[in-house]
């Protein structure tokens, strides 16, 4: 019963505000709308479980299985800007880099990992980890991987109800955010990465 007393609807809405922003599906729907018309339909059930499986597992392993394999959450961090920034490349230049032509592939990556479940959302949730409650952080990603599938699920309803014209510029505009996050998230973790090594 300990867990019930754990529970916190505060600390839930809490986990699931900061999760919501850090992953930022909304904004990710020109990607979503890109990614399918390139691979096809996207499997919003296997994509959105998938992602919220990672984060959840992430959660409680992820620094062990870091340690592991001697990688440290900053340089973990830096190998997920450089796939964003491939992503933001393709979106802006119109170019293909991934050359994957299975609709299935693109359920998982980059969609699940890491567009959803990136290197910044499953760094958040070990921070949260060290201010709440283990159960209030799962529901409230089991509330984000909800609206993922929802989000995912309507991709094609949106592409119909956006026109070519606009599609084609709101992804250039979101591919230059993407490019500009990737940037920011590679250039904070190696500031911190330095930082580490010199005091080490």
């Amino acid at each position: 019963m300990e867990i019930l007393n754990d529970f916190s609807i505060k600390e839930i809405v809490t986990c699931f505000m900061v999760l919501f922003a850090v992953i930022d599906i909304i904004g990710s729907v020109p990607i979503v709308v890109s990614l399918q018309q390139k691979f096809g339909q996207i499997e919003a059930g296997k994509a959105s479980i998938t992602a919220g499986l990672i984060m959840i597992v992430f959660l409680f392993v992820g620094n062990k299985i870091l340690k592991l394999i001697g990688v440290d959450v900053n340089s973990f961090a830096i190998a997920g800007a450089f796939v964003i920034f491939i992503i933001a490349l393709e979106m802006i230049l119109g170019i293909e880099i991934n050359k994957t032509t299975e609709a299935k592939a693109a359920s998982i990556v980059p969609i699940a990992f890491p567009l959803v479940a990136g290197a910044g959302t499953l760094t958040t949730t070990l921070s949260l980890r060290a201010e709440f409650h283990d159960i209030n952080i799962i529901l409230g990603i089991v509330l984000n991987t909800i609206f993922v599938y929802l989000v995912l699920k309507s991709a094609k309803w949106l592409e119909n109800k956006m026109g070519e014209a606009t599609l084609s510029i709101l992804q250039k505009v979101f591919g230059i955010i993407l490019l500009a996050i990737s940037i920011k998230l590679f250039t904070a973790n190696f500031a911190q990465l330095v930082q580490n090594y010199i005091n080490f």
